[in-house]
């Protein structure tokens, strides 16, 4: 009697067993049916029978979800895509994927294209919400792509939701991540297109091949620098300035010579007013790269918000020696210098009838002709390249008004009616 109850509950297993793999495979004929929605309902019946599947049998299942949820080609939904990228991860769980480990792998590449191209075309929407949570949860099922954790947390800025942003920079920071990628390319003789290849090896083969020439590495800049200062600049627009601080204290202490860090840092120190911290800061970077004329630049703008005329032209001119042609520099001299005309013009306004406020008065005078006589070589400067300053062009056609330059007024008006059509 006892061996007929044990011979009854193996049958009875057996026909459990074959109900399941008759529903998957029912399942999986109304995916190759595209019947989408259909299979998932089917393939979500089965799932309470997991308890009594084998390991081969819970592999198929999860093969056959993923398929269920990835969809034809064209799916773009995002929720499903993220569940069957989450099946076919499952898929390596049982048998050790030996069955459908390499489709699983496929279909998953198949998936995570289409979640990153929702993401993409969310961001360029200015969907920042939806694009962050979409690249969090496909870097959850590929944690070794840490580059969707900083392009979500990237969107989270972007959509001002600093709370995750921060959240997001901190796992980063607690993985040491830094962006840096070693990418090898070749020219594609054909099309003339530069393309990246996953490895050396691969590129080389393709060189070989007669098919691709000219092999180079190119070593991407950290993003650290970045992710310091956008944690500092979240804790000042909260208001926590000590934060702010410690964030780039923290970075600067683990990456000391960091260009790209201590460029973020003086980005910090000029944010929060702290003009000495914000040269020092430069100056490091300086001594790399010390024919760099957008160094001195920044310098100079750094020191003119101070409201230090002197020390600005002094790096304005700096970056000029280097480069005399830099737009910005020259621009920013013509207006530190023709900043002074308002106090000549109050002081011209503030005399008398006297013979001497009339001598002073015509002495003033002469100073403020000479003023824009000496702002015009800039202002010529900045406005030389092929997209020029519509202000700097106005100015110059007033200047030449004042001075009396009938022929080059004329000459820049029409440039101004021309640019403001």
């Amino acid at each position: 009697m006892k061996t007929k109850s044990l011979l009854l509950a193996a049958l009875s297993f057996t026909a459990v067993t074959f109900a399941q793999k008759r529903e998957i495979r029912s399942a999986e004929k109304t995916v190759d049916d595209e019947n989408y929605a259909e299979a998932q309902t089917e393939i979500a019946a089965v799932e309470s029978m997991m308890g009594e599947m084998d390991e081969k049998e819970k592999e198929y299942y999860y093969f056959v979800k993923g398929r269920a949820f990835l969809g034809g080609e064209n799916n773009k939904n995002a929720d499903e895509l993220l569940k069957a990228m989450e099946a076919f991860n499952q898929v390596f769980e049982y048998n050790e994927g030996d069955k459908y480990g390499e489709e699983a792998t496929q279909y998953k590449q198949t998936a995570m294209n289409a979640i990153i191209s929702s993401a993409v075309d969310d961001q360029n929407a200015q969907k920042y919400a939806p694009a962050a949570d979409k690249l969090y949860k496909l870097y959850t099922l590929t944690p070794k792509d840490t580059s969707y954790l900083y392009f979500a947390a990237s969107n989270a800025v972007n959509g001002q939701d600093y709370d995750t942003a921060l959240d997001y920079y901190g796992q980063l920071k607690d993985l040491g991540y830094t962006g840096i990628e070693t990418k090898y390319t070749a020219k594609n003789k054909e099309s003339g297109e530069v393309e990246s290849f996953p490895s050396k090896q691969q590129r080389d083969l393709f060189v070989k091949s007669g098919s691709h020439e000219d092999p180079k590495v190119e070593v991407t800049e950290s993003r650290a620098g970045e992710i310091a200062k956008n944690i500092a600049l979240i804790y000042i627009q909260e208001g926590k300035n000590e934060e702010a601080l410690e964030a780039i204290k923290d970075a600067l202490a683990a990456n000391p010579d960091d260009d790209a860090l201590l460029r973020s840092a003086a980005d910090v120190y000029l944010k929060m007013g702290m003009t000495d911290e914000y040269e020092a800061a430069l100056q490091k970077v300086i001594e790399k790269d010390p024919n760099n004329p957008g160094l001195y630049f920044n310098l100079g703008v750094g020191a003119a918000d101070a409201g230090n005329t002197e020390k600005a032209l002094g790096y304005y001119k700096k970056a000029l020696e280097i480069d005399p042609d830099y737009a910005g520099a020259n621009l920013n001299i013509a207006a530190l210098m023709l900043g002074k005309d308002k106090e000549i013009i109050e002081q011209m306004n503030s005399l008398g009838n006297t013979k001497a406020d009339n001598d002073k008065y015509e002495e003033l005078k002469e100073e403020r002709l000479q003023l824009y006589k000496d702002a015009v070589p800039y202002l010529e400067k900045a406005t030389a390249g092929e997209n020029p300053n519509i202000e700097a062009i106005r100015t110059l056609y007033n200047i030449h008004i004042q001075l009396g330059n009938t022929e080059e007024a004329e000459a820049y008006k029409a440039k101004l009616d021309a640019m403001q059509g």
